[in-house]
């Protein structure tokens, strides 16, 4: 299991997207506070539809509280950005890693990063994007960690 980490994450449709993607793909969302919405927001729900009851996120009041209870794994820490060029589909994801992600205008703290700089990764896009969704980027990576990983991924067979 991945641990997708959202970090001040601002638009309640986006984190509940990411909610549901999560529950369908067995990823752990941990939320880092502060959001500017409530987390019981009628609009994270709408989004996660019947799947926000499923989730049971982990909420972390701080980054600073977040840190203190998993630091011993700040070599699994990836660390998606437009700060660097090292693409995502190079890094090489193990079960248990964290991927974090930032806020949708803030994007992720420098001394967030400063912590393990070479797992910096980001998604090729063209000279003229900025950046990408949050929710289509944290299913873009998530998705290529489940790839590397198959084997380990549960999943049930389409029928």
């Amino acid at each position: 299991m991945f641990n997708i980490v959202l970090v001040s994450p601002q638009i309640p449709q986006n984190t509940g997207a990411i909610g549901r993607m999560c529950v369908n793909a067995n990823l752990k969302l941990h939320i880092i506070k502060p959001t500017i919405f409530d987390l019981s927001e009628k609009a994270v729900r709408r989004a996660g539809l019947d799947y926000w009851q499923s989730l049971n996120p982990v909420i972390w009041e701080s980054l600073d509280d977040f840190l203190d209870k998993n630091l011993a794994y700040k070599d699994r820490f990836f660390f998606a950005t437009t700060k660097t060029n090292e693409l995502y589909f190079n890094a090489k994801f193990q079960s248990g890693d964290f991927i974090f992600f930032g806020g949708e205008s803030t994007g992720l703290p420098s001394h967030l990063m400063d912590l393990t700089p070479q797992n910096k990764i980001t998604i090729p896009m063209g000279k003229n994007g900025r950046s990408l969704n949050l929710a289509m980027s944290v299913g873009i990576v998530a998705y290529e960690a489940i790839r590397q990983n198959i084997g380990e991924f549960d999943f049930r067979e389409s029928v």
